[in-house]
């Protein structure tokens, strides 16, 4: 059994992987396992795909979401082609205005359970195997009013880079993919409580565009796919410009809002 994994399937960008997965490689896998929190939007997906969904309604945050899941790889013994890790979310304000238990979550979901998916999932990878980690251009900088995310989107790049080269012999390949602010429900969510900045919004991309790129750079074995020429440039500034200077141009300041895959 050849299958495709897609964390945070359910919504935004994990829902438009499984879409561009089954597209261009559904005649190739037996399943595409998704994971999840909301199970009904994980049935109604298996409506968009001609591909056999595999349906895990778990909360990665709870440790017994991870019995049900790596029970069904001992048990099918599948070989995963695709791992996409796109479970996450970001709380936007100062980190003393954010609560503690939210700040503790960001990072138990956006570090600790893509470590935990990846720990479980490698074993069943073989040469040609690709694991996609959703990271962030909040990765390059320190963001002052979205400190713990931008924090947690560095733990992804960072590792992700570093993964890379422990399988690189075994033929598998790590991407991170860095994209800016992308028009899904993570900023449909954010804006309940107040509008995002200006300059993101001038810079909002099409999610179709940014998985298609993830997928295309995934396939040729690069180590980033930062879609768009706004967030490359901004990926150049923030290696060749100190951060604090960067931080003082922007002059950043927090909000509150709260988005969730």
């Amino acid at each position: 059994m050849k299958i495709a994994v897609v964390t945070g399937a359910s919504s935004g960008m994990g829902r438009e992987f499984v879409l561009a997965i089954d597209k261009r490689y559904g005649t190739i896998l037996d399943e595409i396992w998704v994971l999840a929190r909301r199970k009904e939007r994980l049935e109604e997906l298996q409506n968009k795909v001609k591909t056999k969904l595999r349906i895990f309604p778990i909360d990665l945050l709870q440790q017994e979401s991870y019995e049900k899941y790596t029970e069904n790889l001992k048990n099918c013994n599948p070989t995963v082609g695709i791992l996409v890790n796109s479970s996450g979310f970001g709380k936007i304000g100062s980190f003393s205005e954010i609560n503690r238990a939210d700040n503790l979550s960001m990072i138990d979901l956006n570090c600790q359970a893509l470590t935990k998916v990846i720990y479980d999932t490698l074993i069943f990878m073989k040469k040609g195997g690709r694991i996609i980690n959703l990271a962030s251009s909040a990765a390059f900088l320190p963001q002052p009013g979205f400190a713990v995310y931008a924090a947690s989107k560095s733990y992804v790049l960072s590792f992700s880079k570093a993964l890379r080269y422990e399988v690189m012999n075994r033929g598998i390949s790590v991407t991170a993919v860095c994209p800016g602010p992308v028009k899904t429900e993570f900023f449909d969510i954010a804006e309940e409580n107040s509008q995002i900045p200006l300059y993101k919004k001038l810079v909002m991309a099409n999610p179709l565009k940014v998985v298609d790129k993830a997928l295309s750079d995934a396939m040729a074995g690069k180590s980033k796919s930062v879609y768009g020429l706004s967030m490359q440039a901004f990926q150049v500034l923030c290696r060749i410009v100190p951060h604090e200077l960067i931080l003082k141009l922007l002059h950043i300041s927090p909000t509150s809002s709260k988005g969730q895959n």
